[in-house]
């Protein structure tokens, strides 16, 4: 029986960002928007969404005057996107 993708990733931003985590477990918010191409307000809005569900915590600080916002990822996180990972290779494998 294929275990059912969570809806939550289906979202190409959200994927994105928890991927790049999921390598570097942390990351500035400028280097999320280049490698994923997102504006300030999508990855805004999207970052809030994964730190609503518990995924990730965000910190806000200033490097000398600039403010830099940095995200890490949580074990619930890990594990959220584990879960999916292997339930879409589950479905890949039974489409061959």
């Amino acid at each position: 029986m294929k275990q059912p993708l969570d809806p939550f990733f289906r979202n190409k931003l959200r994927l994105s960002v928890m991927a790049i985590l999921m390598t570097n477990r942390e990351a500035a918010f400028l280097y999320l928007c280049e490698q994923t191409g997102a504006t300030d307000e999508e990855m805004n809005e999207q970052l809030e969404l994964l730190e609503q569900k518990g995924y990730i915590t965000t910190m806000r600080a200033f490097f000398g005057k600039c403010p830099r916002k940095t995200s890490t990822i949580e074990p619930k996180g890990e594990q959220a996107f584990s879960d999916y990972i292997e339930a879409l290779e589950g479905h890949l494998k039974e489409e061959k």
